[in-house]
């Protein structure tokens, strides 16, 4: 777990991280903490656990994999705030509490809603598990955000790319070469001309936007189709209706007889090619239409004319309807792409990432920004409900100790626009369409008359002279009526649904399914009957959900980084209810769980709660608290719930759970880690085992050890590891026997690495300050690629001879651990060479050694190994001139194998007990017990159970002392005392002890105390030193260290806080 003086975010701390600190408490002293922390290049602030997020207009450098890992699984203070401690509080929540969870970003249009969706939905990808089923449902979710931007937003004046569609998107989870746009051919099917071509993009005059590269993102909007599921053909067919609908924008009327006629027939030849449809059909359709009347039981069809500005608003009508209905097919695609049929099972859990249109306020505002602005209140209304409104009521409902504090409740608002009864705008607005069917002139007048008379005196709505005034939460916006009742029919008539079922392309039927005989006569649904419907909708989805909140601010309209308009930020604090949700965070409770959920949670922390708790779950709430030592101010009981004030408090909580799960995990791992070193070295002694069987005898003493590696003590010899490497792994060590050209044996350490086979001895230095002294040096290093074979004897020996490829020299070794230097030595060369290294078993090995200035010879010598057939482990060496002759006993049969059995007891000797360097002597070695020697494979099943032997078998005399000397067994203690006992009874010459007893001897004198233990030298560090591996230890000038050892080298051992490790020597003073 990461800790907050660890934090790598790239950000300057400046202002505070969380509001609720803040010294004094206004929107002027939240504004200026803003604009520090935006000036220092943090963009995100804290109230408590809503997010508040201001746009900085340009790209920041800590949204990268390092954040990613930094933000998982920490705790909200550990670091700097972040989207991605928001977003990982979403996905632990979830996986806690098992409740779903959505994130709801609001704020004004270009504030950077879309943005913060996009990184929720990023990080939450990430840290998610699963495999090739689950990757591929992250990359649709992650890829439906530049494929529904592509064809759902647009560039308006206050936003680049402004999102023209709200985007609810839920994630399911289960319990456990460089393009630069089309290329020639596509633009040529599907008659792409310049920006200006088109009446549709040329309006504003402005064909670029600022930091776009349009065929980047073209590229990344084909690939997302592909993510999706959309194949090539279906990809070019969405292209078509694309420009289809750039084309059509180009059809422009005339007035001819006081009806409308298309001026330009030409511009109808696209349409029709890509629409599959002919120019005639889109003529008529675009210039008349068919009227159903009734006399009595009797219809009639009429065909009417259309004047020109009902041909405008049906051409425009038609567009709309064609490209909804390809944004609806896109949906549809993202839904199946990821199974969302599939995952309603009510044991799985979502996370909603809610990223809607912004609250907009123009110069001049219509009906788009009308129901824009009404969905944003009814989510303004949400965020008052939960976190203003309910967290009050709560208090009150569980008898919590509470100071009310007002806000603003916008439900009077949404009221206005929504309500039934009494009517609200919308409903009036209806009323009005329905009224008016088929007019259009003096609608719109009749319905400002009708809202100015509903709605006077109302204290949110005022009237104009031709528009009216809603004061909305984020401000007051006065709406111009024109165009409201045609843009709220949203009327297809049935003539343009006829014509595109005509068409000769399927696709495009398949986007127009419905059966116009059967809707007709029905009153069609009204627009903002539609909005209303789906806001309900949301907000009951997002009810059902525990809410997170990302409030975005937009610092200026320039939508340039450093630009800060102080008015607009303010106004943004003010109607965002900021200061009132600090106020509510200060007196409130950071946290309330329900007593059973709470004590669920944390009852591991006590042992009274844990791992079962018979008694009530508030008095387990408190018995929780209490074993933390939590103040009781910290906390309330309420009549359900406990509410927790501080987050530190529930910070301390987790921590101490944390802690006894770690501990747990450890006792689980040792047993784990237990169990596969048993494995493994049954697995290395079988491996062993393989080398020699049926090749070499076995030596009784062997046979059944463990590989233990380090049979130096490393730790202990600095030196030795600086030698070869300081990040070099020693895969094996132990000291050898190395025989010269007159078979004298000299004793050097061998170190092999991943490598290298390293042969370090002793020389004295012959000349500097240090003349005299003996140095550790490395007298041959053998690259393991070079190492043409291993040579071994058929016998039970411990000698190995090195061959080398080319004219290098042999080196002849001896050394005890023989069988476990050849499996890590052939392991090693396997690694570094991809090939097996050969092992030669001879009686006879020629050895080679390196030729001398006054040796007249050829430099090599013969080692005859043979058998003198006694039962004697002990080699008997006899040089002969070039030739040495080993001779050595009988050792177990060459198709003997280690044993896999435990032995009784279960005990495994320490990694230290199994060291038998040659570096430390035993000083007492008359009074140690020595190990007794591991049974045979094939005599341990009938020996067993057997009880061991009273005495010891005698211990053969040794030929090579430094190896098996053995010290002499200890009498067993019982025989001991029973020797003395017969010793009494004899001097006494009485068979009874009692008898000739006398009295006590005198009492000597007290006994010298114990001499007291030896103390290690103190050290003090001049300088701090910081630990550069994991066995050296981390200290700061000033502290003392107790000194354990000194080494040649300059690499010192000692001990601080309990933790032995090596220091540099010339960082302390003795």
């Amino acid at each position: 777990m990461a800790f907050h003086w660890q934090s790598k975010v790239n950000v300057q701390h400046v202002g505070v991280d969380d509001m609720v600190l803040l010294p004094k408490l206004t929107e002027q002293s939240i504004v200026e903490n803003l604009k520090k922390r935006l000036q220092a290049n943090s963009i995100f602030t804290y109230i408590g656990p809503v997010l508040i997020s201001v746009n900085p207009f340009k790209q920041m450098p800590y949204f990268t994999e390092k954040e990613m890992l930094l933000y998982q699984g920490a705790a909200q203070y550990e670091n700097a705030p972040h989207i991605y401690a928001l977003a990982d509080n979403m996905y632990r929540n979830m996986l806690i509490d098992n409740e779903s969870q959505c994130v709801i970003i609001s704020g004004e249009s270009g504030a950077g809603k879309t943005v913060n969706a996009k990184f929720i939905m990023n990080y939450i990808s990430r840290i998610s598990g699963g495999g090739q089923k689950v990757q591929h449902v992250k990359d649709v979710i992650l890829q439906s955000n530049p494929l529904l931007e592509a064809f759902g937003n647009s560039a308006t004046v206050r936003n680049w790319n402004s999102s023209r569609f709200g985007k609810y998107v839920e994630i399911v989870f289960s319990r456990g070469g460089e393009p630069i746009g089309a290329d020639k051919n596509l633009r040529s099917t599907l008659g792409i001309g310049e920006l200006q071509y088109y009446n549709y993009l040329n309006m504003s005059g402005v064909f670029k936007a600022d930091d776009t590269d349009d065929g980047k993102e073209f590229e990344s909007t084909l690939h997302a189709l592909k993510v999706v599921g959309v194949n090539d053909q279906e990809q070019l067919e969405v292209l078509r209706i694309v420009s289809a609908v750039l084309h059509i924008g180009n059809i422009s009327f005339t007035e001819e007889n006081n009806f409308a006629a298309v001026s330009g027939k030409d511009y109808l030849e696209f349409p029709a090619f890509l629409l599959g449809l002919t120019n005639a059909d889109i003529e008529s359709k675009l210039t008349g239409r068919k009227m159903e009347s009734k006399w009595g039981t009797q219809k009639e069809e009429i065909d009417m004319k259309l004047n020109v500005d009902q041909a405008n608003y049906t051409r425009d009508a038609w567009v709309k309807a064609i490209y909804a209905r390809l944004f609806d097919y896109l949906v549809k695609k993202v839904n199946d792409a990821l199974n969302i049929t599939s995952q309603s099972s009510s044991d799985n859990f979502s996370i909603g990432i809610l990223d809607i249109y912004g609250f907009e306020i123009f110069n001049n505002n219509g009906f788009e920004q009308f129901c824009i602005n009404f969905v944003n209140e009814k989510l303004q209304q949400i965020f008052i409900e939960l976190t203003l409104k309910a967290e009050q009521e709560e208090y009150v409902r569980e008898g919590i100790k509470w100071t009310e504090i007002d806000y603003f409740d916008n439900k009077i608002v949404c009221d206005l626009i929504e309500v039934k009864r009494p009517p609200g705008i919308m409903s009036l607005l209806d009323d009005t369409c329905a009224q008016n069917h088929g007019q259009r002139e003096g609608v719109d007048r009749q319905l400002l008359t009708t809202l100015s008379k509903s709605f006077a005196g109302h204290p949110h709505f005022g009237p104009g002279s031709d528009s009216f005034l809603i004061k909305h939460y984020a401000g007051d916006v006065t709406y111009n009526v024109d165009g409201f009742c045609d843009r709220n029919r949203d009327v297809l008539y049935p003539d343009l649904i006829l014509l595109m079922q005509k068409s000769s392309n399927a696709f495009i039927r398949s986007l127009f399914p419905e059966n116009v005989a059967a809707s007709a006569g029905k009153r069609p649904t009204t627009f903002s009957t539609k909005i209303r419907t789906q806001a309900n909708t949301l907000v009951e989805s997002l009810m059902k959900c525990s809410p997170h909140y990302v409030r975005c601010i937009k610092p200026n309209e320039t939508k340039r980084p450093n630009d800060w308009e102080e008015s607009r930020v303010k106004h943004q604090v003010e109607y965002l209810g900021l200061r009132e949700n600090i106020r509510v965070r200060r007196a409130g409770f950071a946290y309330r769980r329900a007593f059973d959920k709470f004590a669920q949670r944390y009852a591991i922390v006590s042992p009274q709660t844990w791992p079962s708790f018979q008694g009530d779950q508030q008095r387990a709430c408190e018995i929780i608290c209490d074993s933390v030592h939590m103040e009781k101010s910290q906390y309330q009981m309420g009549r359900t719930k406990i509410f927790v004030k501080n987050p530190e408090s529930l910070f301390l909580l987790e921590e101490t759970r944390e802690r006894k799960f770690d501990g747990f995990a450890r006792v689980i791992q040792k047993a784990w880690r237990q169990f596969a070193a048993r494995k493994q070295h049954i697995k290395q002694k079988e491996q062993a085992a393989d080398l020699m069987y049926g090749k070499k005898e076995r030596r009784r003493y062997s046979l059944n050890r463990n590989f233990v590696g380090d049979y130096i003590g490393l730790e202990h010899h600095p030196t030795l590891q600086s030698l070869v490497g300081k990040r070099q792994r020693i895969l094996f060590a132990c000291t050898a026997n190395k025989y010269d050209r007159k078979f004298r044996a000299t004793k050097l350490d061998m170190l092999l690495t991943a490598n290298h086979l390293f042969l370090i001895g002793k020389e004295k230095v012959k000349s500097g300050p240090e003349k005299g002294k003996i140095v550790e040096i490395i007298k041959r290093q053998l690259d393991l690629p070079q190492i043409k074979s291993i040579g071994l004897s058929p016998y039970q020996d411990d000698f190995v001879i090195i061959y080398m490829n080319g004219e290098e020299y042999t080196s002849l070794l001896e050394t005890p651990f023989k069988t476990e230097f050849c499996t890590a030595l052939l392991k090693a060369y396997k690694e570094r060479k991809n090939s097996p290294l050969h092992l030669d078993f001879r009686d006879t090995h020629v050895v080679s050694y390196k030729k001398m200035k006054f040796d007249f010879s050829d430099g090599k010598r013969t080692v005859q190994f043979g058998c003198d057939g006694s039962s004697s482990a002990e080699k008997t060496l006899k040089p002969n001139g070039k030739v040495l002759n080993v001779s050595i006993g009988t050792g177990l049969p060459n198709t003997t194998r280690p044993s896999t059995e435990r032995p009784q007891g279960g005990y495994t000797p320490r990694r230290d007990q199994l060291r038998t360097s040659t570096r430390r002597t035993n000083k007492n070695t008359h009074g140690a017990q020595p190990m007794r020697a591991p049974v045979p494979a094939h005599a341990m099943n009938n020996n067993y159970n057997q009880p061991p032997p009273h005495a010891a078998a005698p211990t053969p005399v040794s030929t090579n002392h430094q190896y098996n000397q053995e010290p002499a067994r200890i009498p067993v203690m019982g025989n001991v005392i029973s020797q003395l006992n017969n010793m009494n009874l004899a001097a006494s010459g009485n068979s009874n002890p009692a008898a000739g007893r006398g009295p006590p001897p005198a009492r000597g004198p007290k006994p010298a105390p114990p001499a007291k233990p030896k103390l290690n030298p103190v050290v003090i560090a001049v300088y701090p030193y910081e630990a550069q591996d994991t066995d050296e230890l981390c200290f700061e000038a000033g502290d003392e260290i107790e000194l354990m050892n000194k080494d040649a080298s300059g690499w010192w051992q000692g001990k601080l806080n309990n933790r032995v490790g090596l220091f540099p020597g010339n960082y302390v003073k003795e």
